[in-house]
């Protein structure tokens, strides 16, 4: 009869399963790193560009005369795309002074007048109303829900929207007001961010011509339509 063969130690499967068992730990490590967020940085095994060197704020430059690491803003440099450089498209202003025409390449013809007045149903007409009378939905709104507040708003407050026909907006020039609507005033946000350069100084044609539309004399009106207006 065949004798069977002896049977290995114990040790040998308890160091076996351990080896096992520490082969698999890289994996599960690997696995939880790439699972689970860490605020410490990444490592980096290809550095590529992702650590240059650089100057720190405020830091000694030997490159520059002064030594500045921070260089100041150079004179007459404009970034790219970061405007025309003309102080009359970009902020409404000519020799120091409001700009009383449209920047050259904007006609003041009826596209331009439509165009601004479809830019100034969608962005404006909200506070300032449809005519501009600044009684817009949201005004109104805001002003009702103001009024009828039971108890104290915790410091909330609501500034009526200005008129375009008050005289301290209609005798602004067509500069300022571009200005106005790109920067905003007061409690009126800038609208820079959200409406074109172009667009802007459409709807600021168009609120002119709102103003006049509502404080014209008869010498405004072309000579071939006055009698009709007089009947």
């Amino acid at each position: 009869m065949q004798s069977m063969p002896p049977m290995p130690p114990r040790i040998v499967f308890f160091a076996a399963s351990l080896l096992g068992l520490f082969a698999m730990l890289p994996f599960a490590v690997i696995a939880w790193a790439r699972s689970a967020p860490s605020p410490s940085r990444p490592i980096h095994i290809v550095q590529d560009m992702d650590f240059q060197p650089r100057f720190n704020t405020q830091a000694v430059n030997p490159l520059f005369g002064d030594d500045r690491a921070m260089r100041p803003k150079i004179a007459g440099v404009v970034a790219v795309n970061g405007g025309s450089g003309s102080s009359h498209l970009e902020q409404g202003v000519v020799d120091g002074q409001w700009a009383t025409t449209l920047p050259s390449g904007i006609p003041m013809d009826m596209s331009t007048l439509e165009h601004g007045r479809t830019r100034f149903n969608i962005f404006c007409t909200a506070c300032h109303g449809y005519a501009g009378y600044g009684d817009g939905i949201v005004n109104e709104r805001a002003l009702d829900l103001m009024g009828n507040a039971d108890g104290p708003v915790y410091g909330t407050a609501w500034v009526q929207a200005k008129s375009v026909h008050d005289p301290t907006v209609r005798d602004q020039p067509i500069g300022q007001i571009y200005n106005t609507i790109t920067h905003g005033i007061r409690n009126m946000a800038g609208y820079a961010a959200q409406i074109p350069t172009e667009d802007r100084w459409a709807i600021a044609s168009y609120v002119k011509a709102l103003q006049r539309s509502q404080d014209a004399t008869l010498q405004d009106v072309p000579p071939e339509h006055r009698e009709s207006l007089k009947q």
